[in-house]
Parts: structure tokens; C-alpha cells; sequence
């Protein structure tokens, strides 16, 4: 292990290295400029409770990889168990807001609590003044201003969504090396390379759900006759009954599969009511929200004032949209959109921005 010091190096870098060719080339481009470049990978679930995600960027075969990629780097790589936390801060809340009729998102909760603040920690024990990622943004240091992050240049695969979370003092330490590249630039950078993950292919699902079984997860870890998993009721806005459902566990705002069928027109989830156990339904334009109230907020830029226009993201892949903000506090705020939008889902994030500057983002309630 390196040697603790007050004095960080300042061109000694902490890499997280996933396994994953977006993390493998921010590796590689930094060890080509010069940078001292130090890989780690954090270990996040355990793998021999239940079948875990043995293929996926934050499984054993990603740890791997990672390995892999730093030999052929020659930089030395660690990997580091964060099991404890990772439980704590995403698999806990994870059951915990389905449990209560909301859906969350795994990966914002980790970049938020576990994956960046461990990072800082360990950059502090092992002399690196620096820690960088493979995520598709960027970073812009201006003289005059604190450190700003923005949009990645490529927006299919932007996400700066699910960095909204980060500390402000993450950033000021922050390297985004892959930022101003698109994915095939990426892909073919590492070839020229030649590295062992050029070619392997995207994760997308959650690492701690493999098989997509959101309801499995929570048949683990809730009680057989939770709320969530129990039988209730299917109505319209009106209160009519409209069937039953076996657990509202296994519906989101916005859902349409897996609901009572023979209507004029197709019905979509609306409303879940954790209390009464009822998931409200209706059709496509009951799903229209002209207004959204996030809580939790974390600023990364100057905290925007009542009145003022910015654009938010209410999920991941969905295109920025104007809204003007009613209510801004450290605490959260309020937003009237432009154009009103379908699906706005509680325990989603509402990502603001200026531009392409990423201002902050909170939870939807």
C-alpha cells in the first residue's frame, strides 16, 4: 500500500477502473499524459449470498478486467470491499422506496454516498491529489468560478443524471477523461490501445438485479406479507374499481405492462398508494405533469433563484425540457414545466441545468 501523506501528489491520480472500456481508456489516456495512475475497483455486492451480478461492470468478472487492463498499464490496481456501505446506502434504500410505492435509482445512491465518497477517502490515504472516472462528462476549471460540471460532449451517453449527488468536494478534485468523446471514439481509442476491454460489451442493468427481478430483490429482503407484495386493488382517478394486482411492488408511474386489459384505449400507472395498497390507473394523457416538487437537493453550482428558466431532466434518456424554477432552497425545489410531461415518477431524480452546466438535482415526491 502507498503511504499516506499530507502533501498529495499532484500528478498521482486515483482511477476507478468498473472493468468496463469507458474506465479502462480514462486509465490509459491518463497514464499516456504523464499522470502517476493508481487503479482501483470496489468491490459492491456480495457473491455468495444469492446469484449476483458475476458479469456485469461491479461483478467478479468486472474486477477482472480491471485487473487486466491495469497489468497491461503497468499501473498498480487495488480492490477495495465496500460491501458494508454499498448494503447501507443502495440496497437498504432501494427496498425501503419500492417498499413505500416509489422507484429509485441504484446508481445515483451509489455515485452519491458510496462509489465517490470512498474514492475521496482513499485519494487522501494514498497520496493522490486527483480521482478520475470513465463517465461521460466534464469538468470545466475557470480562474474566476469553482469548478463546473458539464454535459459530456456525446448526449446519447451523457450522465451527468446520475452525478447529481456527488460532494462539491469531489469535483474540485475530479477528472473526467473520456468526457469530450462519443462512444465510438472511445471503442476505437482502446483498440489502438489495445486493450482487453475495447470490445466488451455495456452493462445495463442494475448490478444487484441481473435478471431485472426487482420484486425478487425485495422478496429477499421484506417480510412474505409486506404491503408491497400483497394482493390490492387496480382503480381509476375516480375511485372505481378497476381489478387486482399482487403486490404494487411490481409497478412504476408510467407502467403500462401488467395491467387489466379490455379497455377503449390502454391504460397506464398513475398513482401508487403504499397505504391503501391501490395502484391508480388511467389513459396516456392522465400521465401529463405540468409541475414537480424534488426534495434532497445537492448543488454543484450556484443555487437557482425563483423565476429563474432552466432545463431539467426528470429521467435518464429523457431530453432536457424548459422549466422555470417557483421554489429553490439547500433543501429542494419546485419547478412549473413548459411543456407538461408524462411520467414524472416519485423517487426519480430532477437533474437541473444551465446550459450545459449541471446546476443540481433532487429527488421527485
Amino acid at each position: 500500500m502507498i503511504a499516506p501523506s499530507t502533501r498529495p501528489s499532484a500528478d498521482r491520480v486515483l482511477v476507478a477502473m468498473s472493468g468496463g472500456v469507458d474506465s479502462s481508456l480514462a486509465a490509459a489516456l491518463l497514464a499516456r499524459e504523464g499522470r502517476s495512475v493508481i487503479g482501483v475497483t470496489m468491490k459492491t455486492f456480495c457473491y455468495s449470498g444469492v446469484e449476483g451480478p458475476s458479469k456485469t461492470c461491479c461483478g467478479l468478472e468486472g474486477i477482472a478486467d480491471a485487473k487486466s487492463v491495469a497489468a497491461q498499464l503497468d499501473v498498480p490496481h487495488f480492490v477495495f470491499d465496500v460491501e458494508e456501505e454499498f448494503t447501507r446506502d443502495v440496497i437498504d434504500d432501494f427496498v425501503s422506496e419500492y417498499a413505500a410505492g416509489r422507484t429509485p435509482i441504484p446508481c445515483v445512491r451509489c455515485n452519491s454516498f458510496t462509489k465517490f465518497r470512498d474514492l475521496r477517502r482513499r485519494a487522501d490515504t494514498m497520496d493522490c491529489a486527483w480521482l478520475a472516472t470513465g463517465h461521460y462528462a466534464r469538468v470545466r476549471r475557470d480562474p474566476d468560478r469553482p469548478a463546473r460540471l458539464l454535459r459530456g460532449v456525446d448526449e446519447r451517453k451523457d450522465q451527468t443524471y446520475f452525478l447529481w449527488g456527488i460532494p462539491r468536494a469531489v469535483l474540485d478534485r475530479l477528472v473526467l477523461p473520456v468526457g469530450d468523446l462519443d462512444k465510438t471514439e472511445v471503442r476505437e481509442q482502446a483498440r489502438r490501445l489495445g486493450l482487453d476491454t475495447a470490445d466488451k460489451p455495456e452493462s445495463f442493468e442494475i448490478c444487484f438485479v441481473p435478471d431485472n427481478d426487482y420484486a425478487g430483490v425485495l422478496r429477499r429482503y421484506l417480510p412474505d406479507d409486506h404491503p408491497a407484495l400483497s394482493p390490492g386493488e387496480f382503480r381509476f382517478e375516480d375511485g372505481e374499481p378497476a381489478g387486482e394486482h399482487d403486490g404494487y411492488a411490481h409497478f412504476t408511474v408510467g407502467q403500462r405492462k401488467g395491467l387489466p386489459g379490455g379497455f377503449v384505449e390502454p391504460m397506464f400507472v398513475l398513482e401508487i398508494e403504499p397505504a391503501t395498497r391501490v395502484v391508480v390507473i388511467g389513459p396516456r394523457e392522465a400521465l401529463a405533469r405540468s409541475d414537480l416538487r424534488a426534495e434532497g437537493a445537492n448543488w454543484l453550482d450556484a443555487r437557482p433563484e425563483p423565476g429563474e428558466r432552466v432545463g431539467v431532466r426528470i429521467r435518464h434518456g429523457a431530453p432536457i425540457v424548459d422549466a422555470t424554477v417557483t421554489e429553490a432552497t439547500d433543501a429542494g425545489f419546485a419547478l412549473t414545466l413548459e411543456l407538461p410531461q408524462r411520467a414524472v415518477t416519485p423517487g426519480q431524480s430532477a437533474v437541473l441545468y444551465r446550459d450545459d452546466t449541471m446546476v443540481g438535482g433532487a429527488v421527485i415526491i
